[in-house]
């Protein structure tokens, strides 16, 4: 009989042990869901704004909360469109001369005007790092249309591809563009 009464207390014991486990795990995926959508709340700010013009293939200046202020394309690098110490840099890497690389920024940057034009409002997203060292906000830019700006300009061959961390959000997006562009022989890959 003692057995029997000690074989249904290990049982209880058991089943007790087992609840209390699923307990625990129902706990940490309740923490786990909670953490990874405050996490996705805090990255994806949106915020509407109005494009005053387009200063460069991945730079445009905007109207947003009634002030102006520049929006850095996150994820795409085109090339200057007037010389600076970057031309200078990208012309060495490239192996192309300063005219050269300056014509391929004005066919990038007019592209984007194509695109984008004065008065058009665009919505920005804000990933991790909201300004760059240079006081530009850095933002993914949505068109009306909902297309991503920084991707079609990576689709048709106009930019490079350049990740900076945190600011890593649509990374995947737009390295396929990058890619799709590159094998297709697209824009300045052609």
């Amino acid at each position: 009989m003692n057995t029997t009464k000690e074989w249904n207390m290990i049982k209880m014991l058991s089943d007790i042990r087992y609840m209390i486990n699923i307990v625990k795990i129902i706990i940490v995926v309740s923490i786990l869901s909670f953490a990874q959508i405050a996490y996705a709340q805090e990255i994806v700010e949106k915020k509407v704004c109005t494009v005053i013009n387009v200063i460069d293939g991945d730079t445009i200046s905007v109207f947003l909360e009634g002030q102006e202020e520049s929006i850095r394309l996150i994820g795409i690098d085109t090339p200057e469109s007037w010389e600076n110490d970057k031309v200078i840099r990208d012309t060495q890497r490239y192996g192309i001369e300063v005219e050269e690389m300056i014509a391929l920024g004005k066919i990038a940057t007019t592209y984007v005007e194509v695109l984008v034009k004065p008065g058009d409002t665009l919505i920005i997203e804000f990933d991790k790092q909201i300004r760059d060292e240079y006081g530009r906000l850095l933002g993914f830019v949505f068109l009306d249309d909902g297309r991503m700006l920084n991707e079609e300009i990576l689709r048709v061959g106009y930019a490079e591809i350049i990740t900076i961390p945190p600011n890593v959000m649509y990374i995947k997006r737009l390295y396929n563009a990058y890619l799709n562009a590159k094998e297709n022989g697209r824009g300045f890959w052609n």
